[in-house]
């Protein structure tokens, strides 16, 4: 198969859904001899909000530090090939066609059809060890326990800050959605955790305390660095990742540090991706809650013109409480994935103190109107539509996927 032929392929896996345990990533990492090599070091990153600006951060300072590292995070905004990188760099489109052609011969042959996450973690692992990665950074794509990744043997465990999210898949209680995350403990291995409310700190540690696995909560943000990463949460997020990489054992300084966090990418949080047009994926109420604060420290006593959709199972409405004070206007649109709410059924989750709306069929169409009002835009709501501006806005062609 050439690329296209291959991530046709790829994607034609999403109709059979998410499917939650190890056992299938498990057989196809050994199938495919994508288990990483001996000696790379595998942190793995568990939570609800800041994972990804972790991810990247824990990437870029191994980086600076002189560390060949494979960073694999979800979902993508653009081009499928954000999902795989090593040393900042895609994975190459004939490396990524060629691999995919033989997992589809091992796929085809095997009694249960793997899924597209447990695919793509394969993919991914498979091109970290032949580039002979020396770090490995794991994003979690739905949980911990049983979400995929947590079939890698992982060397360092991190868990970001928690909230209530995904609650179809990981129960509707703080406590059953920290058990979840807490799953990706190894017994013996080191564990670091942001701060969290009580109840998560309790699971959290009991969990830990049963696997044997010495848990560290990070106590204070990281201060003196320059961050690339706008937002004042950054520093607690750049605390972590250097936390975890003093215990993977990476060789940290002053200079990697500064260096690594002074040129952090993260697309699409909280990215200024054209003058006063600012790009961010908060897709539930935490995440909502810091971009407001966000948005009121870069742009004080401005409101935003709210561009904004969002997929099924989210709290809109809990979103919307936090963006609706921080907007002039709120310009609803469709998004391009099949679990997208229509901009109609979004409207009626607006807070009674809303300010006017307007609902449109396109993101391209919401756009130009917000434009006619001549304030600075904000783009957020979901990662999915994040990645549909970000591509129209950069003349980009855009992979949507909806996973």
């Amino acid at each position: 198969m050439d690329y296209r032929e291959a991530i046709d392929w790829l994607f034609s896996t999403q109709m059979f859904g998410i499917k939650l345990g190890l056992d299938g990533s498990r057989r196809l990492l050994k199938e495919f001899l994508a288990y990483p090599a001996h000696g790379t070091r595998v942190i793995h990153v568990a939570g609800t909000n800041g994972k990804g600006s972790t991810c990247a951060m824990i990437d870029s300072i191994a980086r600076a530090c002189g560390r060949r590292c494979g960073l694999f995070t979800s979902p993508h905004l653009i081009d499928f090939r954000e999902r795989i990188q090593v040393s900042g760099r895609e994975i190459p489109e004939t490396e990524c066609a060629a691999m995919l052609s033989e997992l589809k011969a091992i796929c085809d042959r095997l009694e249960t059809y793997p899924t597209f996450f447990e695919i793509t973690l394969t993919l991914a692992m498979r091109w970290f060890r032949e580039c002979k990665c020396d770090v490995i950074v794991l994003e979690t794509g739905l949980g911990g326990r049983l979400d995929a990744t947590t079939a890698v043997p992982a060397d360092v465990c991190v868990i970001t800050p928690i909230g209530l999210d995904h609650m179809q898949y990981l129960g509707d209680s703080l406590e059953a959605i920290a058990a979840e995350k807490a799953g990706i403990f190894v017994t013996g291995k080191p564990a670091v955790s942001a701060v969290q409310d009580a109840v998560v700190r309790y699971v959290l540690e009991k969990e830990a305390n049963e696997a044997r696995a010495p848990l560290e909560f990070v106590g204070e943000p990281l201060l003196g660095y320059p961050i690339a990463l706008a937002g004042a949460h950054q520093q607690w997020n750049a605390a972590l990742a250097v936390a975890a990489l003093h215990r993977a054992g990476a060789p940290l300084n002053t200079d990697s540090v500064r260096h690594g966090l002074a040129h952090v990418s993260w697309p699409g949080r909280f990215e200024e991706i054209r003058p006063a047009v600012v790009l961010d994926g908060a897709h539930n109420p935490q995440s909502a809650k810091v971009l407001a604060e966000t948005w009121q420290a870069g742009f004080p006593g401005v409101k935003a013109l709210l561009v904004f959709s969002a997929v099924a199972a989210k709290d809109i409405a809990g979103i919307l409480q936090c963006l609706a004070p921080i907007s002039s206007r709120i310009f609803f649109c469709p998004v391009a994935t099949p679990r997208a709410v229509p901009p109609q059924d979004l409207a009626t989750c607006l807070p009674p103190d809303a300010p006017p709306h307007e609902i449109f069929d396109s993101f391209q169409a919401a756009f130009a109107a917000a434009q006619s009002h001549n304030s600075p835009i904000l783009i957020a709501g979901s990662l999915f539509l994040v990645g549909e501006a970000r591509a129209f806005l950069t003349g980009s062609a855009y992979m949507a996927s909806a996973q």
